[in-house]
């Protein structure tokens, strides 16, 4: 979140979530005419075979409301992804739910699973909708620090957040922001501690199909002891380069699968017909198409990370996602946030300040999130108007 303001009559657990900081920060990219490496949105579109499958099921008359957790064809083409990635066996019809994109699905569990008192642990810096939402269910948000350089997992630090108001642990991987992808230490220390505990755990896990290098995306639900308390979440937005679509999933055994239903046909009820045909489409595409789109990405990363060392810059360079960190003290600044309220009017550039992923704003104080989901010619002109700025007023 950016820093909130009071809204009148709006209840007082929502006053700290008042404003996202990706619409500020894409407002300001869009007032200023600035190359916009802050929110992750990319700007060219999916695969030729899912967006013609959309045309076609517009046209196909597939326009109306949709069942309200997803079309069957979806809904079958998950679990035969699930199964074919990852060995996971899901049953279309009873665990598996077609959301309004992935946030929805993680609204829907933490909704649906927490009240008032409840405790939700998730590792920061955090995607900003599960403080929200918390917020929303009146439980409190525990962080886990994943502190720089590594972004490691830290096992005992974990287990001391845990405590009798535990209702959830929330684990995203790949990572955003931080691109950390859990290595096998890091997930077996996770499933212990979530077993031991006896924890509900909800994995959010929309960049699945972008790791780099030797860095390999399993998902905890194929761990022993954790098919039967996992909530896994993903989505179509960020693979298939379809964010406005909206269309995300939960899988989860049977009793959780209850759980995400419930609040899900009071908010949405149902989301987006003909772009979850589409999707299912883009599920069945051949693992070649996969391989190509991190390869792309990949390139695309080297190019961001590449770019700014060649510039003189140091950059962290990702494990997976389409997000790299960097350190906004190299161009002269302490304070992130502050630093990207200015780069759109005066440096061309939007970034996303890592500050506002925490409770502690001091905490990843000077950190940037810089997206690479961006044509090259938009990377480097990013890179360049960075690396005059820092000429300027470093």
């Amino acid at each position: 979140m950016s820093e909130p303001h009071q809204v009148p009559h709006l209840v007082d657990r929502l006053q700290d979530h008042t404003s996202t900081i990706f619409t500020e920060m894409s407002a300001l990219a869009l007032q200023h005419g600035a190359v916009n490496l802050g929110q992750g949105a990319p700007d060219f579109s999916g695969p030729t075979e899912v967006l013609e499958a959309a045309v076609t099921a517009i046209r196909d008359g597939a326009n109306q409301y949709a069942p309200g957790h997803g079309v069957r064809p979806l809904r079958q083409a998950i679990a035969d992804h699930q199964l074919r990635r990852y060995g996971l066996t899901w049953d279309p019809d009873t665990e598996v739910t077609v959301t309004a994109g992935a946030t929805e699905a993680i609204w829907s569990a933490i909704t649906g699973l927490c009240e008032a008192g409840d405790e939700v642990i998730a590792f920061a810096p955090w995607y900003d909708s599960y403080a929200a939402v918390a917020a929303m269910s009146g439980a409190r948000l525990v962080e886990v620090a994943l502190r720089a350089p590594d972004r490691r997992v830290e096992a005992d630090a974990l287990r001391a957040a845990v405590t009798p108001r535990t209702r959830l642990l929330v684990v995203n991987s790949p990572h955003n922001p931080t691109g950390r992808v859990l290595d096998a230490a890091e997930r077996q220390s996770i499933a212990d501690i979530a077993v031991e505990h006896d924890l509900i755990v909800l994995t959010d896990e929309v960049y699945e199909h972008l790791t780099f290098d030797a860095a390999t995306h399993v998902p905890l639900a194929s761990l022993p002891g954790m098919r039967e308390r996992t909530i896994s979440v993903s989505s179509a937005g960020k693979t298939f380069s379809v964010t406005g679509w909206k269309v995300g999933w939960a899988c989860a055994p049977a009793a959780l699968t209850a759980v995400v239903r419930t609040p899900k046909q009071w908010s949405t009820f149902c989301n987006a017909t003909p772009f979850q045909f589409a999707v299912a489409a883009g599920l069945a595409l051949p693992d070649d198409w996969f391989d190509d789109y991190r390869a792309d990405y990949a390139l695309r990363r080297d190019r961001l990370c590449g770019g700014l060392e060649t510039a003189g810059f140091d950059v962290v360079w990702p494990q997976g996602t389409y997000f790299a960190l960097f350190d906004a003290r190299q161009l002269g600044a302490d304070d992130g946030l502050a630093l990207c309220r200015q780069l759109p009017r005066e440096g061309g550039v939007a970034a996303i300040p890592v500050r506002v992923f925490h409770h502690d704003a001091a905490r990843d104080l000077p950190w940037l999130r810089l997206a690479f989901c961006k044509e090259l010619s938009a990377i480097d002109e990013g890179v360049a108007r960075l690396a005059a700025w820092r000429d300027t007023h470093a």
